[in-house]
């Protein structure tokens, strides 16, 4: 099976080149995910909106890809601000709380000032 490039049509894939998501055989590598609504680029300046976000924008990819939320093996999370985290938790719960993938938070600065939290996550594909 040849990879498929998935792509959410935000400026930063085509000034940084990368893809939103990579398929790659039964595995989906989704790349770091802000909470940018990346069909207007706006961001909302509350880290739960944000994170909010940042999960529609990981689902879309993984529909794209032919997947769902329950796939995700792998999440990584990036904050510049680590107290921030905790605030996010609700809406983590909301959408892997069933799921319980591995998953680690780093602190880093991120690309633009205005992100406050940045998603990463690896899923693969169980059924057919």
């Amino acid at each position: 099976m040849s990879r498929q490039f998935i792509s959410s049509g935000s400026i930063f894939e085509q000034e940084i080149a990368y893809s939103r998501a990579v398929v790659d055989g039964d595995w989906v590598f989704v790349s770091g995910i802000t909470g940018f609504d990346y069909s207007s680029m706006v961001i909302s300046d509350d880290i739960v909106k944000q994170t909010e976000q940042c999960f529609k924008n990981i689902n879309a990819a993984l529909t794209e890809a032919g997947l769902v939320m329950q796939d995700i093996v792998r999440v990584r999370y990036i904050l510049p601000i680590r107290e921030d985290f905790e605030q996010s938790w609700p809406v983590i719960r909301k959408y892997l709380g069933d799921v319980r993938p591995a998953a680690t938070m780093i602190v880093a600065g991120l690309l633009d000032p205005r992100m406050q939290i940045e998603i990463e996550v690896t899923a693969k594909k169980t059924r057919d």
